[in-house]
């Protein structure tokens, strides 16, 4: 299928040459049949060649202008429609101006109402005033809604331009800007727009703005079901999820988890310098028109300051129009739809220099998030993150000094939280693995720490008196007095059972290595029950080291604590330990 959007001055016969084309009405409403004057959008279709053809019919009017903008906005292609009694007309050019500040390269002219005037002079014109804007040299048709001549020639022109057309992007995430929306009694909400990239399918999951998530409850191409449609297409979705109120023409549905939404983009403008504008204008994107407030950067760089938040992609364009003065002043290139803040002075300049170098990811980038700017995957892949590889380079040669000075401070922690690692090099916490791979550190549990686990001279002297005093007698921990009198407090003794020197029965009773492997083996020979009593004098300690031993022992499984307060060895524990 192909898209193409008529464009012209009021009463050219836009409408008129729709229906020689197609035999079905534009006009939507009465009022607009009525009054032989279109309004709004208008939409008809064809089949010439074996290719489809859906007319998007804009409206002419000076007053109607947001309107049309809204039809051209997702239509590639044009066909600019010119009457030949009448000539090049006021909205001629500013439909003109529009299209030019799009970079719509497509198009057709077509010279009407033949049959009343020589469509010579108008013709020149016309051909003229287009080779000048992006849409260049276009082939050319005079035409006659009324009596039918030049229809087949137009026909044929049609489906060159076809042909000339790029191949569009079916695998691409899908922005389908709505530019009619309204419920269906017993359907619900039902919302049309021209598909200009990806695919949608019948059951299938798209996103409005806010972040809502809509179900696709049936699809439609040109009034016909279909399970799924394919870009280039006028699509039109049965939706779930949103009620009609929350979604209208300016919306757009989207693949979930894919764009941006944002309410301010740094743009290069095209046909105007910055400070010539008028501080508010309105954006024109897709069939969007949102009020915007203009923060000049550079010459040609500015700052838009949105009214809502649209979903923006670097590479996206739009055009600014001043609707006091029915003028469309510049067209727009999105080149950041996440722009940093500007703060101090100066900001601006330096911000326009960096908008004229050519593009790069910041130091770090999420893949995905580079994916929804529009930014080039360039740098180094980590994982799901993009990288500056000179910064990543520059990192990585900091990291160990950097993680080895905290350990220092810190000789008895169990490591360097990772998070004071990333917090200290600017970089996300992820990352911080990674740096470290193949140099003399390493990540486990969220910690930082050296290979090996040496303690201080300090806590290692201290622990050797504990580990004298338990050699002749292994279960007669040493008082809490005796542990900080010997400097050993809770981050020493945590290090020393890391090392494997003690073991730590609560936070003031430690004993040897093994401890628990060893009391279980000596518990093993009291036979089946035993109390505490009958513990403590087989393992000559005291009920201050017991009853904490006993308790670890039942959490790990060595023993198992009965009703009557006795307790009975697990033997199996004991044989697989």
């Amino acid at each position: 299928m192909r898209v193409v959007a008529t464009a012209g001055h009021v009463d050219h016969g836009k409408s008129t040459l729709i229906r020689a084309l197609t035999g079905m009405e534009p006009d939507r409403w009465a009022e607009e049949r009525r009054r032989g004057l279109t309004l709004d959008l208008g939409f008809a279709w064809t089949t010439l060649a074996g290719t489809t053809f859906a007319f998007v019919d804009v409206p002419g009017h000076e007053r109607f202008v947001a309107n049309m903008l809204a039809g051209v906005g997702t239509a590639p292609p044009v066909l600019f429609v010119v009457a030949a009694d009448e000539g090049w007309m006021p909205q001629s050019e500013e439909h003109l101006s529009a299209l030019d500040a799009l970079g719509v390269r497509h198009g057709l002219l077509a010279v009407t109402k033949a049959d009343r005037a020589d469509p010579g002079p108008a013709l020149a014109q016309a051909r003229a005033r287009l080779a000048e804007t992006s849409l260049g040299e276009v082939p050319a048709v005079a035409v006659s809604g009324a009596t039918g001549a030049g229809l087949p020639e137009l026909r044929t022109e049609l489906t060159r331009l076809a042909a000339r057309l790029p191949a569009p992007d079916t695998a691409a995430d899908v922005r389908l800007w709505v530019d009619r929306s309204f419920s269906i009694r017993g359907a619900g909400t039902v919302v049309t727009g021209t598909l200009t990239a990806g695919s949608v399918r019948a059951g299938g999951e798209l996103v409005v703005a806010d972040g809502t998530s809509v179900h696709i409850r049936g699809l439609q191409l040109l009034g016909e079901s279909r399970d799924e449609a394919a870009a280039v297409a006028r699509v039109a979705l049965n939706l779930r999820g949103v009620d009609r109120e929350r979604i209208a023409r300016g919306d757009a549905l989207l693949t979930p988890g894919a764009w941006f939404t944002t309410t301010e983009a740094d743009v290069r403008l095209r046909g105007a310098e910055a400070a010539e504008l008028q501080r508010n204008l309105v954006l024109h994107l897709g069939s969007a028109g949102v009020n915007c407030r203009i923060r000049p950067l550079g010459r040609d760089t500015a700052r838009l300051i949105l009214s809502r938040a649209l979903p923006l992609r670097r590479g996206d364009r739009g055009l600014l129009r001043d609707p006091g003065e029915h003028r469309i002043p510049a067209g727009i290139d999105v080149l950041d739809a996440r722009p940093p803040r500007l703060r101090g002075r100066g900001a601006a300049r330096a911000r326009d220099a960096e908008l004229s170098a050519p593009p790069r990811i910041p130091r770090f980038l999420r893949a995905s998030e580079a994916h929804a700017r529009g930014l080039p995957e360039t740098g180094l892949r980590v994982g799901e993150w993009l990288v500056d590889e000179e910064n990543w380079a520059t990192l990585r040669a900091r990291a160990v000094p950097v993680a080895g000075a905290w350990l220092a401070e810190h000789p008895v922690a169990a490591g360097m939280p990772v998070d004071a690692l990333a917090q200290r090099l600017e970089l996300p916490s992820a990352l911080a693995g990674p740096l470290l791979e193949g140099t003399t550190l390493t990540v486990a549990e969220g910690l930082v720490r050296r290979p090996g686990t040496a303690l201080p001279a300090r806590v290692d002297s201290a622990v050797r008196e504990i580990e004298e005093k338990l050699a002749d007698r292994p279960f007669r921990a040493p008082e809490a007095g005796e542990l900080r009198a010997l400097g050993l407090g809770v981050k020493e003794l945590a290090a020393a059972e890391r090392a494997g020197r003690l073991t730590r029965i609560t936070s003031e009773v430690v004993l040897g290595p093994g401890a628990l492997e060893r009391a279980a083996g000596i518990l093993e020979g009291l036979g089946a029950d035993f109390t505490v009593s009958d513990a403590r004098r087989a393992l000559d300690s005291t009920r201050r080291v017991v009853v904490p031993l006993l308790e670890l022992l039942d959490g790990k499984g060595f023993t198992r604590r009965r009703e009557d307060g006795t307790r009975r060895l697990r033997v199996e524990s004991t044989k697989d330990r």
